[in-house]
């Protein structure tokens, strides 16, 4: 019986997503793979994302020194920073640019708990819709959970960082050096704001990550859960 339930598996490997989808709907609680057992290697995924990846970011340099995610200058202050290295004043350059990353590090510290309440909702539902879905399908679902509580998380986090590394005092340094040069227009940016949404971007970009090696490389899954459940999108 195991043989033949296999042998359907790999049939179906062979076909559409839609055709997949409805081979799992249709699985006994007793089968090669449970319903249960696909939701908890979805939510099992997920939070190694958080712990190998999130974490990382919570990190000194751990957006300044990784190029996936580290904040640069808005468009708008891009020039700022290029006139300021045209003028050998590159170290206030940088500077500014690492009090940004300063205060995403501080506010990723505020993630953690509430992506774990996401993926502790996780319906089998969700979960076989993610399974059978993009290489990031599980990383757009923790998105559309937790962007708008993250975000009212990090925002006076980062606020309150950039208060207290001085960050208001080096950008208002490096934009009143800016706006004395000539044939410029003053800059006035909501720094907050733009970092706020920047560390977001950071946070997904790194589960997407984690997420992507577990589906595409077989050696990182690391239990048999994960190489159980995972086996069905293969």
């Amino acid at each position: 019986m195991i043989r033949k339930i296999l042998s359907v598996f790999i049939i179906f490997n062979l076909v559409a997503c839609a055709e997949l989808q409805g081979v799992i709907d249709q699985l006994p609680q007793g089968g090669v793979v449970t319903n249960t057992e696909i939701a908890s290697g979805l939510r099992q995924a997920l939070d190694f994302g958080i712990d190998e990846q999130v974490t990382k970011l919570t990190q000194k340099d751990g957006f300044f020194k990784n190029e996936l995610v580290k904040i640069l200058l808005p468009e708008e202050l891009q020039k700022v920073d290029k006139a300021l290295r045209d003028i050998g004043l590159s170290k206030l350059a940088d500077e500014g640019l690492k009090v940004l990353n300063r205060a995403a590090e501080d506010a990723v510290k505020e993630a953690t708990p509430i992506f774990v309440n996401a993926v502790k909702d996780i319906t089998f539902t969700d979960a076989k819709n993610i399974l059978l879905g993009n290489d990031d399908a599980a990383t757009q679902y923790l998105t559309s959970k937790t962007q708008t509580a993250l975000y009212d998380k990090f925002n006076p986090v980062i606020k309150n960082s950039f208060s207290k590394v001085g960050a208001d005092d080096i950008w208002n340094n490096l934009i009143n050096k800016y706006n004395t040069l000539p044939f410029t227009n003053d800059v006035n940016p909501d720094l907050t704001d733009y970092v706020t949404n920047e560390a977001l971007k950071g946070v997904y970009t790194m589960i997407a990550v984690e997420e992507k090696e577990i589906r595409n490389k077989i050696g990182s899954r690391t239990t048999d859960l994960l190489k159980k459940v995972f086996a069905l999108q293969d």
